[in-house]
């Protein structure tokens, strides 16, 4: 069983990092659906996360300009928010797993827009704080209460908003993951002690999702646009999002 979700999660990391992704939301439907208790899930996807987002910063901060500016903007607020959100949030089951099917319904119609016809031009001034924090605050919240790291309602407004190129989001966006993860985790330490993390399954998970990190970055950044990557994820997602909540309101 432990070696069928590492494949499936190496490849769910793979989908991801191509657009500079962690996967913290694949992660959350694989390992939810898979029984295992909420607080285990939400600590299991952010460790993953974490190592996924690094892989794909690295990748696609080489392929474009880093756009360090606007990551301040946004992470500012989101990760002692996320920090909060882990320390102090708590849902039950049920919630869980109808708060993970609704981000990944959001998630799977973030991965089928296009970017053509928003992309941005390279070197667009960064947004007002008055607009970052907000976001910012709201995402690092939402992110750290479910056990993910806000890409995937961070890239649709950068995007949307034409404040960075796609290639730029991807960076942005790996950057921003990693931050609010690693605040997440900290905060569910807090809350519980220790990372309550699934710890035996952990190891086997932990090489899989970054060599499906590494190769889906390296091909999102160099090879490939993503957006057949993006339009499969969509349909996985759903697929995902009605299983878990038809099982979870039966």
């Amino acid at each position: 069983m432990v070696f069928a979700l590492a494949a499936v999660l190496c490849l769910i990391a793979m989908l991801y990092a191509s657009v500079g992704h962690g996967g913290a939301s694949g992660y959350l439907t694989v390992l939810a659906l898979s029984g295992a208790p909420a607080d285990q899930v939400r600590a299991t996807a952010l460790s993953l996360n974490i190592g996924v987002s690094t892989i794909a910063l690295i990748h696609f901060a080489r392929s474009t300009r880093f756009r360090a500016d606007l990551l301040a903007r946004f992470a500012a607020a989101a990760a002692p928010c996320a920090l909060l959100a882990g320390a102090f949030g708590a849902l039950d089951q049920r919630a869980f797993n109808l708060a993970v099917s609704f981000v990944l319904v959001f998630a799977a119609f973030r991965m089928a827009m296009p970017t053509s016809k928003s992309e941005a031009q390279a070197g667009q001034p960064p947004p007002k704080l008055r607009a970052t924090l907000p976001i910012g605050a709201a995402i690092g919240l939402l992110s750290g209460l479910i056990g993910v790291g806000g890409g995937i309602f961070l890239s649709p407004v950068l995007l949307i908003m034409r404040w960075a190129t796609p290639k730029e989001t991807a960076a942005v966006s790996a950057a921003f993951i990693l931050v609010s993860s690693i605040a997440g985790l900290i905060g569910l330490t807090i809350q519980f002690g220790r990372p309550p993390v699934l710890v035996s399954e952990i190891l086997f998970f932990v090489p899989a999702v970054l060599v499906g990190g590494w190769i889906g970055a390296h091909l999102g950044a160099t090879k490939l646009s993503g957006i057949l990557f993006r339009r499969i994820l969509a349909f996985v997602l759903l697929g995902a999002a009605f299983k878990l909540g038809a099982s979870t309101l039966a």
